[in-house]
């Protein structure tokens, strides 16, 4: 059968594709028309998060019957024209896990040390010993915002900086067995406690904006934001507010309701570190996704050809 990838894809991944007979086909990068024109005659289309697989897209392509994301997020396919035209959608929903929760982890460290300000001045021959005091992150109340895969695994590198761990995620029931050491809060009741509220969850119309003016009014004025979710779940008018008022210290942000963000605001901020959506950016997590999305691939088009 014939798969089109339209975003760059582990090659390991692709070679198992083409190993197991199937014609794979490259457009990287094509949107929109040039997208649907690429996946005529294509039975599979592999992504990442680049390509948008729109309801137009869908609707283009009547021989598409398999889209495989490689990546978590399926917010850049539309799933409601994927299951009116019988087109089956998967993700790889552990293959970023430990990637993103150690960027998490890299975004806290940095803003409580100072270390890119710092080395910046060092950089330019300014040794600023005192100016870049820091604090300690054991002890303190890490809050997570969901927890799914990926608020697991920050939850158990925060245990072991001594962290304590609070969490909120309504669609968890049960709590999930070995985190009883995890606190469960109400939003409400995290947000006025954590000294560090970290989110993880999906983009989806009951997650966006998420995070506004008011629960940005709820949190405590020294505490941080970080968010290696996904942009539209926090307004960010309203965190550039709090952020530039003196209501909120500081943020860590991987991902921004449009992307490329342009002429952002809050990249402007001193207490802001930014960064261009690098949660799933490592070696590791890209062969993971390519090898889970492979798989999901060569098992779909197998019930196909059966």
């Amino acid at each position: 059968m014939k798969v089109l990838v339209a975003d760059r894809i582990d090659a390991g991944a692709l070679a198992r594709v083409r190993d197991a007979g199937h014609e794979v086909v490259e457009a990287l990068g094509a949107q929109g028309a040039e997208l649907t024109r690429a996946l005529q005659g294509c039975h599979a289309l592999l992504v990442r998060g680049g390509a948008r697989v729109t309801g137009e897209v869908l609707r283009g392509t009547p021989t598409l019957k398999v889209v495989v994301r490689a990546g978590v997020g399926l917010d850049n396919v539309d799933l409601a024209v994927a299951r009116r035209h019988g087109i089956a959608v998967f993700n790889t929903p552990a293959a970023n896990s430990i990637s993103v929760a150690e960027l998490t982890f890299a975004l806290l460290l940095a803003l409580e040390r100072h270390l890119i300000p710092a080395s910046t001045d060092l950089k330019h021959g300014h040794w600023e010993k005192t100016r870049y005091t820091g604090r300690e992150i054991a002890g303190r109340c890490l809050g997570l915002i969901g927890f799914g895969r990926v608020g697991r695994e920050v939850a158990h590198r925060a245990n072991a900086f001594s962290m304590r761990v609070w969490a909120c995620d309504p669609l968890i029931s049960p709590w999930p067995s070995g985190f009883e050491w995890v606190r469960r809060a109400a939003l409400e009741t995290l947000l006025a406690e954590a000294d560090v509220v970290s989110l993880h969850v999906p983009l989806s119309p009951d997650t966006r904006n998420l995070i506004g003016e008011r629960e940005l009014q709820a949190m405590r004025p020294d505490a941080l934001l970080i968010n290696v979710a996904r942009g539209g779940v926090v307004d960010e008018v309203a965190l550039h507010d709090a952020l530039s008022n003196g209501r909120l210290r500081g943020a860590g942000i991987d991902v921004f309701a449009t992307e490329p963000p342009g002429k952002n605001p809050l990249l402007d901020l001193p207490n802001v570190i930014a960064l261009p959506h690098l949660g799933a950016s490592t070696h590791e997590a890209q062969r993971r996704a390519g090898d889970e999305a492979a798989s999901a691939l060569l098992e779909a088009l197998a019930e196909l050809e059966g």
